[in-house]
């Protein structure tokens, strides 16, 4: 068996699937559209790409960005009211697909929870099923930083949210899927990553995963195999 056909022999009989959000759930990066929202999208873009191709930690850039951008709690219920949540192409069928089989969907992200919460109401994914980072306010609802006790804040978070999801749940055949570093290094403690580039191709993650979908549709009909088995 090849390490692809591996990959997606987990896949078909996984237990639970953890997907990245930004740019691969949805089309967008979130803080990147939520920077340009606020006037300070082209030093947060080019950040946001250091930041994914693995040149700089992922808390560097988390705070770089934020620094930056310093949105107010008025700014972001304005910016989710503004901005549609633009999903990627059959990612909802996907999700609901994995659903019925039983198998047990979250979102784990290196975004924001306020941003991510109505994915996941579109989506069908409980609020508890997405491990995300927490903005913090003053009272007067001026930024005031970031909850850095979330392990999805830094470099590695997200293979420690698996592995936390594993020691909880008992899951044995754990699929990650995303578009970046931080994604790809989460195998292991996942059982599978799937590399994802429907919306942005990202060389150094392509290179690491044994299966790189550019379409939810060959997920979706990778499913349908085993069931016609």
């Amino acid at each position: 068996m090849s390490p692809q056909e591996s990959v997606q022999e987990v896949f078909r009989t996984a237990d639970c699937v953890c997907f990245d959000v930004d740019s691969t759930v949805i089309q967008d990066e979130g803080i990147d559209e939520l920077a340009r929202f606020c006037g300070k999208g082209d030093e947060v873009k080019r950040l946001t790409a250091e930041a994914m191709g693995g040149t700089m930690t992922f808390q560097e850039a988390l705070k770089k960005r934020l620094d930056i951008i310093r949105p107010s709690v008025s700014q972001i219920r304005e910016f989710l009211e503004k901005f549609p949540v633009h999903l990627t192409p059959r990612v909802k069928q996907l999700v609901h697909k994995l659903q019925e089989r039983g198998v047990a969907v979250y979102l784990v992200s290196g975004g924001f929870r306020s941003l991510i919460e109505p994915v996941a109401e579109i989506l069908g994914v409980p609020k508890s099923h997405i491990y995300a980072n927490r903005l913090k306010f003053y009272f007067n609802g001026k930024y005031a930083g970031f909850d850095e006790n979330e392990p999805t804040s830094r470099s590695g978070g997200k293979g420690l949210v698996i592995r936390r999801l594993k020691e909880a749940h008992g899951y044995q055949r754990l699929v990650m899927i995303g578009d970046g570093a931080t994604d790809a290094e989460s195998c292991p403690p996942a059982d599978g990553f799937i590399g994802f580039g429907g919306n942005v191709v990202r060389e150094e993650v392509k290179k690491k995963a044994a299966w790189y979908v550019t379409d939810f549709q060959d997920l979706i009909d990778s499913l349908a195999i085993q069931t016609a088995k």
